[in-house]
């Protein structure tokens, strides 16, 4: 009796079995062409060489070439698949909402907190970001430009004046970083914000490291580095909300005040201490890293190109002709110095300091006719438009022109700041810095490069060969 009830249940299930192992071989059939290679490594070393030798963009075309527009492979041990070309740029930014949710490598999420905007998705990421937002919106922004241009000038007195050479990768990170802690954070200079940079750095190191949490690994030293930051941005929102009860401090004042002032219907804070403490380093991580990187090559650029130098040169002395001495820039200063944007820009499509993003799927997507498996990792390479000939004619030439208000650039092509409901919430702060620190560059100093070879590797962001170093020469206004 009871085998024949086996036997019976064993011929139900056979329908089943035959329909799973169909639409297995459904599905598999619609993945994109490439190969998941070895489980876990896949293709991670060859990505991470060809980062260091600086040709991942040579890398993900040769992938084009061999599988098309579309394709799949593993990284770190997920299985990824690569998206190129304006098309699939707009396919990503236009399912931000439901379709895909950001997707941090795992070594990144583990080390800057898995509550950061980069990780959030739907109802979430909407409340953290409209919480970043009312700080880093213009209108709130044009308060800041007096201490921005404070830090910038106290930067120049400290690291520059007296000096017959100095190395501008270096610097540049020492500036944006004291100009976060100013602004975002509220860590004057002083002891505290050196042990803070300390832990910052090492914090970095393992980024893109391999995620294995053994002693003596890049990643270890990294996640226990984040720790000690963390642990600080815990201790100074306990001290900034103290201010704030004891009516000692403004929610205007920084970042962070302005997060934990934030409250939603109910009257309770709308960001719990986690996501505030993820998201204030998540901010001082992608400022950090792209000012800092972009600051260096406009140095490096105005070295080499006389002519972008002269015009951006007549641009600031212009303004600075307005000025009485040690008179400060404002924000209708910064609306003036147009020309230098679109400098910036143009630096920013030739080298974006992040080649690329990663999305992950939230349900199954097809694009192009092929399945996107729910839970499968999406990465897109700003490149991959940025450097395309139909686009920007000549890509390969600078020309500031291409960012002329009269000749708009087509949407979801120029991505230096990403697209979409994500795009970079910090694009007007990075703005200022930049702009604040061109000025006080080239009108008080000249300066040319040091190095016959001034390449850059990619760790994953640019690294100038030797940190760029450069002989400066005090201009006689200075």
């Amino acid at each position: 009796m009871i085998p024949s009830i086996y036997f019976s249940v064993f011929l139900s299930l056979i329908p089943i079995i035959l329909l799973l192992r169909l639409r297995r071989r459904k599905l598999s059939n619609k993945l994109p062409p490439g190969s998941l290679g070895i489980p876990f490594i896949g293709q991670s070393i060859g990505v991470l060489r060809a980062m260091k030798s600086n040709k991942l963009e040579k890398w993900l075309d040769e992938r084009t070439r061999k599988f098309g527009q579309v394709s799949k492979f593993n990284l770190f041990g997920t299985p990824t698949i690569f998206l190129r070309g304006k098309v699939a740029n707009k396919f990503i930014f236009t399912n931000e909402v439901g379709g895909f949710g950001n997707n941090l490598p795992e070594s990144m999420r583990r080390i800057m907190g898995s509550r950061n905007i980069l990780e959030l998705s739907g109802d979430d990421h909407k409340r953290v970001r409209g919480a970043l937002m009312t700080f880093l919106k213009p209108e709130v922004l044009k308060k800041y430009v007096g201490k921005m241009d404070e830090e910038v000038r106290n930067h120049l007195k400290v690291h520059w004046q007296g000096k017959s050479k100095i190395t501008v990768m270096p610097l540049m990170k020492t500036l944006t970083f004291s100009i976060m802690c100013s602004l975002l954070i509220g860590l004057e200079s002083g002891k505290k914000r050196e042990t803070f940079v300390i832990y910052f750095m090492e914090m970095l190191e393992g980024m893109w490291s391999f995620p294995v949490n053994l002693p003596f690994t890049r990643f270890n030293r990294s996640i226990r580095a984040s720790a000690k930051a963390q642990n600080m941005v815990r201790e100074l929102i306990r001290e900034k909300r103290e201010a704030l009860e004891k009516q000692q401090a403004s929610s205007s004042e920084d970042l962070i005040l302005s997060l934990i002032s934030i409250t939603d219907e109910d009257n309770k804070p709308a960001l719990s201490d986690k996501e505030i403490v993820d998201n204030v380093m998540i901010v001082m991580l992608a400022g950090f890293e792209t000012s800092s990187i972009l600051l260096t090559f406009l140095v490096r650029l105005l070295a080499d190109d006389p002519v972008v130098y002269a015009a951006v040169l007549r641009e600031h002395e212009e303004i600075a002709k307005g000025k009485e001495s040690e008179e400060g820039l404002t924000w209708d200063d910064l609306s003036k110095m147009k020309y230098t944007w679109r400098v910036a820009n143009e630096t920013l499509r030739i080298t974006p300091p992040l080649l690329g993003g990663f999305r992950k799927a939230l349900k199954d997507l097809e694009f192009e006719g092929y399945l996107i498996p729910k839970g499968w990792q999406v990465y897109w390479a700003a490149n991959m438009t940025h450097m395309d000939e139909s686009i920007f004619p000549n890509p390969s030439k600078f020309d500031p022109s291409r960012f002329d208000q009269q000749t708009p650039v087509p949407p979801f092509c120029y991505v230096a700041f990403g697209g979409g409901p994500r795009i970079c919430p910090g694009y007007e702060f990075s703005r200022l810095e930049v702009l604040v620190t061109i000025y006080y560059l080239v009108t008080s100093y000249n300066w040319k490069l040091c190095l016959k070879d001034n390449s850059f590797i990619r760790d994953p962001m640019p690294v100038q060969n030797q940190g760029l170093p450069i002989l400066i020469e005090p201009k006689k206004n200075f």
